[in-house]
């Protein structure tokens, strides 16, 4: 039924469709309390505008039971907005519906939107954990329990997480498709549940419920320290599974010490080491009903605080892609290439007999010989094992681990039939697309895609292959504006954010890496361990990682969520320097990896690390003030502003003229306003020059890197940002291009031009070593691809592309580039190209909802064949005898 507006109009080429909620998991399992719904609009009528919506719940698909209703709210707002009325109770569900009121009159009513809440509170759970005695790096304990049902229920649904990780199976067939369940958050003051429909898994009279644990980041080695058992010593189950039945009784099937455990296939595993199977070991039927288990224990309660326990928010680890490998003929043996660097492991398809056995290690990439390079991997085998339990043909995978990898080497007394490497990864959806005329920069693109993919598991890693894979926080902060751009990633930052503030120390200090498991004898430097909270441009992603979220997707949620935790750290940084204009003289990170650095010293970079640490003080502070105003205290923002524009000021007094020597500092000078008005001109010129120079070699770290070709272009130098972006000489982007990368490299020359490998050495610790093919930090190029070679940008002034900047700067080396962006509105395009004559001729598509403003690249000569700024549609523009870079 069509809805009608006080003046009987409708708007009959418009149609509105909620596009997300409290989460992307298809709204099972949300948390409770208030929630929130955005929404997109279609509309092929030119000129129309949302002038008001409505927002309507109720527990019915007719929603005719327990209604509720905004009435009409005279807003453009659609991003983010809160559904009055509505607090979820556990369990609990509701639909949500919108319309929209434009010129024309009411749109029909959205698609409904179906919320179902988890278990908010700790008395809803009836379960207790339970566990049986194991051993860090030993069998993987199996836990089940049979029961009988008088019908098929007519919903079901497991909540489920546990102290180390799980695997749930019911009926002998899986609960999900998800991995490395519950992933990783501090477990001792968060521990994350999911909520799995499994109604079409049980069935009349008897079934059973099974669930094997893993060490994982629980109990297993984290750090290169060697640290095993961070969290806890015994492993658990924690599992509830409510049955409602057509009758409308219900009931409950819950973990407790009726339940009995052992053991079976998987006699190892660990994160870092991998897997070992003994397939003959494996208790066949163990998660059907009927089994027999009385040579089982009985499981034991472990402690657990229920107060910990919060529904799961961001997408859950994944299976994301297959690829074939392809054996390769070298002396060394049976080496396979999956031809792209990924995390996760390879999928065997073999031809043996009982009691054979098969090796799989794994590696980046090879040695000069053909043999793996397993150097960098450290202390972390990264090694699947198996004992086969059959004869004839069998798929064999690992269990509980990944690995960071490109190619594998099989050691099999069995035929290998086939070999494919298995991707993960936070199941994030893909946003951002991105084509240029130039190859080399799709395949740049593509790196910086699978970089981010093979890091985003459960937490935004360094690196997915080495003892280490930890949260560090600077790389997060230098590549947030790029994954927010490439994938839909707000879940997935704002629950990392939440782990964040709690490992927040007392005076609002944060760690370097989160969750953060390293002492101050982490990282030593000549021969003393460093105090690693609170380091300049890491513990500000904090602040910037928030912000970051904020611009690209519009919702203040993450500011709303992370404005305490944004302020203990500004406020934190405010009392460090004391009654000082400026913070005192102390360890940093600094501009890491600068390529001119001493290899062994990757934080003894060109730039004084004393500026760096106070560019990146008054950069959180303006943003806190930006941060006040939006969703806090307006006086503090007053407050803030002061303190950001005093920063600055004293900084570019003492440190600026030899901050603008070198590439970072003068990007930290022009995008983080450390360089006063008045020698912006100046700064910008001596930062072309210095590119110039270099001949576009990049001279940068993992600070520097995000900043300096947006500071060329904001300065008005796009042949300088050519240059360096297009260099094909080390250090430079494309220089991994061309020597086969196909994800981003720790250092910038880990590859060296004969084809060597970096030997990764460094000087904090005896024989410590660095060097990784998969980090993501240098990839933050990206988001000026988006930007400025492609022109897609959310304003400044209106985030979440409700304004669209764009702003194309063509190249004579890059004639053409197309780019979109799944926004909350919906997609934003642009399809630009030079054509003959030497027109710049644009294809651009804006969502209902936003506008577009128009910088383009204009000469004294150029005319424009349209308005500067447009609103949503399809539009075709024209700029004759336009600015091209290299001409």
């Amino acid at each position: 039924m069509k809805s009608q507006s006080p003046d009987g109009a409708f708007d009959f080429s418009t149609r509105v469709v909620i596009v997300t909620g409290p989460t992307p998991l298809g709204l099972l399992g949300v948390p409770t309390g208030p929630q929130r719904v955005s929404w997109k609009v279609e509309s092929s009528t030119a000129g129309t505008r949302q002038l008001a919506y409505e927002i309507e719940s109720a527990v019915d698909l007719d929603f005719n039971h327990q209604p509720t209703s905004s009435g009409e709210i005279e807003s453009s707002l659609s991003i983010g907005v809160d559904v009055p009325g509505l607090a979820l109770k556990s369990r609990e569900t509701r639909h949500v519906r919108v319309r929209i009121r434009t010129q024309l009159g009411w749109t029909e009513w959205s698609p409904p939107l179906r919320l179902e809440a988890g278990l908010g509170s700790p008395s809803d759970w009836s379960a207790v954990a339970v566990g049986v005695p194991s051993q860090e790096l030993g069998p993987s304990p199996l836990l089940r329990h049979e029961f009988s049902l008088r019908d098929a229920p007519a919903r079901a649904r497991l909540y489920v997480t546990s102290l180390g990780l799980n695997d749930v199976e019911i009926n002998g067939q899986r609960a999900s498709d998800t991995l490395l369940a519950p992933g990783w958050t501090p477990y001792h003051k968060r521990l994350l549940v999911a909520t799995y429909d499994v109604t079409g898994l049980l069935t009349e009279g008897p079934n059973a419920i099974g669930a094997t644990l893993s060490d994982g980041w629980y109990r297993g080695t984290l750090g290169w320290e060697g640290k095993s058992a961070f969290y806890g010593e015994e492993l658990a189950l924690l599992a509830q599974l409510e049955l409602d039945h057509y009758d409308g009784t219900s009931e409950r099937i819950v973990t407790g010490t009726h339940w009995r455990g052992s053991f079976g296939s998987v006699r190892a595993s660990g994160i870092y080491h991998g897997s070992d199977i003994d397939l003959r070991a494996h208790p066949a039927g163990w998660s059907t009903p009927g089994f027999d288990d009385t040579g089982w224990d009985a499981a034991h309660e472990v402690p657990l605080d229920r107060a910990i326990l919060e529904p799961q928010t961001a997408p859950p680890v994944r299976r994301v892609a297959d690829f074939p490998m392809t054996p390769l003929d070298l002396p060394q043996g049976a080496v396979f290439d999956a031809g792209q660097n990924v995390s996760g492991w390879v999928r065997l398809v073999v031809d043996g007999r009982e009691g054979q056995t098969v090796t799989v290690r794994h590696a980046e990439v090879l040695e000069l010989d053909g043999s793996l390079h397993t150097r960098s991997l450290r202390k972390a085998r990264a090694t699947d094992t198996y004992i086969l339990a059959a004869d004839g043909i069998q798929a064999l995978e690992p269990a509980f681990t990944f690995h960071g990898f490109r190619f594998a080497d099989v050691v099999s007394q069995a035929r290998v039939v086939s070999a494919t490497a298995i991707a993960i990864s936070s199941d994030l959806p893909i946003r951002g697309d991105l084509e240029t005329a130039e190859p080399a920069l799709n395949q740049l693109h593509a790196n910086v895609r699978w970089s981010q993919r093979d890091n985003f598991v459960s937490v935004p890693t360094d690196c997915p292959q080495r003892d280490e894979r930890l949260g560090w926080t600077g790389d997060a902060q230098a590549f947030a504006a790029t994954a927010n751009t490439l994938f839909d990633s707000q879940s997935f930052w704002l629950s990392w954010l939440r782990d964040l503030e709690l490992e927040q120390a007392p005076d609002g200090g944060v760690a370097s890496v989160v969750p953060n498991v390293l002492s101050n004898e982490s990282f030593r430097v000549n021969g003393e361990g460093r105090d690693l909270f609170g380091r300049a441009g890491w513990a500000d992603a904090a602040s910037i990682v928030p912000w970051s979220v904020y611009e690209s997707y519009g919702d203040l949620a993450p500011l709303r969520q992370q404005l305490i935790s944004m302020r203990r750290w500004v406020d934190h940084l405010d009392a460090r320097r004391g009654k000082a204009p400026l913070l005192p003289t102390q360890f940093q990170f600094g501009d890491w990896l600068d390529p001119d650095a001493p290899s062994e010293e990757p934080w003894a970079s060109k730039v004084d690390s004393d500026f760096v640490a106070n560019a990146f003080f008054s950069r959180v502070a303006r943003i806190q003030s930006w941060t006040e105003h939006l969703v806090g205290d307006p006086l503090l923002a007053d407050h803030y502003a002061a303190m950001a524009d005093m920063i600055a000021s004293a900084a570019w007094s003492k440190w600026g003229e030899r901050a603008t020597t070198t590439q970072t500092g003068c990007a930290l000078a022009l995008e983080f306003g450390i360089a006063p008005p008045e020698d912006r001109h100046r700064v910008g010129a001596a930062l072309a020059e210095n590119v110039r120079t270099n001949r576009g070699r990049i001279s940068t770290g993992f600070l520097g890197t995000p900043l300096v070709l947006h500071a060329l272009s904001s300065a008005g130098h796009i042949d300088e940002a050519y240059l360096m972006l297009l260099c094909r000489e080390a250090p430079s982007w494309l220089y991994q291009v061309d020597r086969g990368a196909t994800t981003v490299w720790e250092r910038w020359d880990a590859l060296r031009p004969d084809g060597s490998i970096h030997p990764g050495n460094m000087a904090n610790h005896e024989d410590a070593q660095m060097l990784s093919f998969n980090h993501y930090a240098y990839g933050s190029v990206v988001d000026w691809l988006y930007r400025t070679v492609a022109g897609l940008a959310p304003d400044p002034g209106a985030p979440g592309y409700r304004r669209i900047r764009v702003a194309p700067r063509p190249a004579a080396s890059v004639p053409w580039a197309r780019a979109s962006i799944e926004t909350r509105l919906g997609a934003a395009s642009i399809d630009w190209s030079l054509v003959s004559g030497g027109a710049l001729e644009i294809t651009l598509r804006i969502p209902f909802g936003a506008e577009a403003v128009l910088d383009l690249p204009l000469t004294s000569r150029s005319t424009v064949s349209t308005d500067l700024v447009l609103e949503h549609g399809t539009h075709h523009i024209r700029v004759t005898e336009p600015a091209v870079s290299g001409t």
